[in-house]
């Protein structure tokens, strides 16, 4: 089946800390995660037609990820199942400086994707593919085949998206820096957030990054900048700003992952990209009022109900 957006990196199952209960006992909250499967599961909340590229384990944690990608209709056709290596997991824990993450990845099925992986053909069908710098950043075969498949897009005509999801207990800040880059010089639309990008290029202000990723020939940037909203900027010369919403936030796990799902929904559906950026921010402020990645990423009654308010 050819999709709209497909998707590209890990999925990991996920165990997110609730508050204590009665008796005092920290318990979690057993959900799934994976910043590219979030963005995939958030675009096709919005109607549109999504994919995912990758290797999961023959395992229960890659059986719980094919039911819950089948019931979001999400396709699953370019999936590789191995019982060679696990699915990975990851621990969020929360306290008064935010989320924070605890990852079981080592040798994760994922992490041992190849450039021989990469399905061409369902790129070559597909209008945008998404992946970001977690999915380079599993190992360095992951992060051949990511370039690969770039390369397959762009033959093609396929819009290439990126984010750039820095993780730096993966890869140090100078690799990190270089190969996302990289990345972004042959992509259409990157999604940057202001955090990584001050400490890949030591830039704070928003229009100070969405240059810096423009000279580098990407034609669309959009900053996210957290509880202060997001900016998009064009080579072109436009530039536009979401506010931040006021919502009550509980968790932030995978907000930025459904701000990038629900632009690129709405790229895919005709937005213009200010009214895109407009959606996408609602859409990660509501993502943050439940708990896990999933499970609050809301639909498009939700965000034009928040857009009207």
């Amino acid at each position: 089946m050819a999709v709209d957006i497909l998707c590209m990196g890990e999925p990991m199952l996920e165990f997110n800390q609730l508050p204590p209960d009665a008796q005092g006992r920290v318990l979690y909250l057993q959900g799934h995660g994976g910043d590219t499967s979030n963005a995939a599961i958030a675009a096709a909340r919005q109607g549109v037609r999504t994919g995912y590229i990758t290797v999961i384990g023959e395992d229960a944690a890659g059986d719980s990820f094919m039911t819950l990608w089948q019931s979001e209709g999400v396709d699953t056709s370019t999936v590789i199942r191995t019982a060679e290596a696990p699915t990975g997991v990851y621990f969020v824990t929360h306290d008064a400086k935010g989320h924070h993450f605890t990852f079981y990845r080592t040798g994760s099925a994922a992490s041992r994707i190849t450039p021989r992986d990469v399905p061409e053909a369902a790129i070559a069908r597909a209008r945008i593919l998404y992946a970001s710098g977690i999915s380079q950043a599993i190992s360095t075969s992951a992060a051949d085949a990511v370039f690969h498949a770039i390369a397959v897009a762009r033959q093609h005509g396929v819009k290439v998206a990126y984010d750039t999801n820095l993780r730096l207990r993966l890869w140090p800040v100078a690799r990190a820096r270089a190969i996302i880059e990289a990345a972004i010089a042959q992509s259409d639309m990157a999604f940057p957030s202001r955090e990584d990008a001050q400490a890949m290029t030591g830039l704070s202000d928003p229009d100070a990054i969405a240059d810096h990723y423009l000279r580098l020939g990407c034609p669309l940037v959009a900053v996210k900048c957290g509880a202060e909203g997001a900016l998009l900027a064009t080579a072109g010369g436009l530039r536009a700003r979401a506010p931040a919403h006021r919502v009550e936030a509980v968790d932030a796990t995978g907000a930025g992952d459904t701000f990038s799902g629900a632009f690129l929904a709405r790229i895919v559906l005709g937005d213009p990209p200010e009214a895109a950026l407009r959606y996408a921010n609602a859409a990660a402020a509501l993502s943050t009022t439940g708990y896990g990645a999933v499970a609050p990423i809301p639909r498009e009654a939700e965000v034009r109900a928040l857009l009207r308010s």
